[in-house]
């Protein structure tokens, strides 16, 4: 079992104050929509107000490869996860390109990748070679369960312990959207089909396969529905069980984090189960194409700041919207108030 400790919410008078000094700001109250909401809320997870800029934001790419994908769910083979991996490394892919744009910085983590981690350093959390095919069996034992969640709970300390001040979490793994939208149809007990999107683009064949072998992942998780190590053991997978422990230890550190896609969000719906009262330190970075993304982001109570049509994962759609969390804090902390400025606020 992966005890958390029980979450503490972002600081209450912060929030406040932070509240109090966007009414005092040269502007009509409310005039910079969503921008105030964001502001204050990092305030609230800093416990200070005016809040601070970013200056150590880090995104952590988990990378593992599921058994599903030979069930025929994916439009990809999964030989295209370790060379991703690979990618990443050499800052080649899509997250790399935006996380530099944002001023964050990237790591990837082989947690599962079926091939021979790429570096010491990349599979330093390795739990083990891809996972197992959901449809038919767990996919994990229970102890490589509590390992995948330890795993990520060690990577969040590193990254905060390093000095992260803002953390991504990212996806890579072919096949990854179904044992994620398994267990998002399992944790908000919804019917598959209308959850269940096209991933990376699978054509209609595909995506019945893509139902039967959901259908049959659930069948085999209906008894343990409301245990959410049982759910990551029998239907979901090491990378998604190790984001699940990333996500609540942030929550344990009081670090703010930026959710992405479809399975980040999935993993996190388990993470405020491990560790209820974690969604307190998330904000939703966007809404994917995945049907599956919006239940889970309605489930947690989570309003995406983009929604520009991504499916990619990675921790892309995040990392978008990272600079709009980046201008809500300046315009906090910068603008100047009304008696600053000599302005008028009748």
């Amino acid at each position: 079992m992966s005890a958390f400790p029980a979450i503490t919410p972002p600081d209450a008078q912060a929030l406040q104050a932070a509240l109090a000094r966007q009414n005092t700001l040269t502007k009509p109250p409310g005039a910079l929509g969503r921008l105030e909401a964001l502001s204050v809320w990092v305030a609230s997870c800093q416990g200070v107000c005016p809040p601070r800029q970013f200056t150590r934001a880090r995104v952590v790419v988990f990378a593992g490869d599921h058994g599903v994908t030979a069930s025929g769910v994916s439009a990809f083979p999964s030989e295209v996860t370790p060379q991703m991996v690979a990618n990443f490394d050499a800052g080649g892919a899509a997250i790399n390109v935006l996380a530099t744009l944002a001023d964050a910085t990237v790591r990837v983590a082989d947690i599962a990748v079926d091939a021979e981690p790429l570096s010491p350093a990349i599979g330093a959390h390795k739990v083990r070679r891809g996972s197992g095919n959901i449809a038919i069996e767990d996919a994990l034992s229970e102890a490589e369960t509590t390992a995948a969640i330890q795993a990520g709970r060690a990577i969040a300390d590193e990254e905060v312990d390093g000095g992260a001040d803002l953390l991504i979490a990212g996806d890579m793994g072919i096949g990854n959207t179904t044992p994620a939208t398994t267990l998002i149809a399992a944790a908000t007990r919804s019917e598959p089909v209308a959850v269940i999107g096209r991933g990376t683009g699978i054509d209609d064949t595909g995506w019945a396969r893509k139902v039967s072998a959901i259908r049959d992942a659930l069948y085999r998780a209906r008894t343990v529905t409301g245990d959410p190590e049982a759910l990551l053991r029998v239907c979901g997978g090491a990378d998604l069980a190790a984001m699940a422990g990333f996500l609540a230890q942030a929550a344990v550190r009081r670090t703010p984090v930026l959710l992405d896609g479809v399975v980040v969000t999935a993993a996190a719906l388990i993470a405020d189960l491990l560790a209820p009262g974690a969604r307190a330190w998330w904000q939703a970075g966007h809404r994917s194409t995945e049907p599956a993304h919006t239940l889970a982001l309605d489930h947690l109570g989570l309003v995406p700041i983009v929604d520009l049509g991504m499916r990619l994962g990675e921790g892309t759609g995040a990392a978008v919207a990272l600079p709009v969390v980046r201008a809500a804090v300046a315009t906090l902390a910068s603008m100047a108030t009304f008696d600053e400025a000599g302005v008028s606020d009748a």
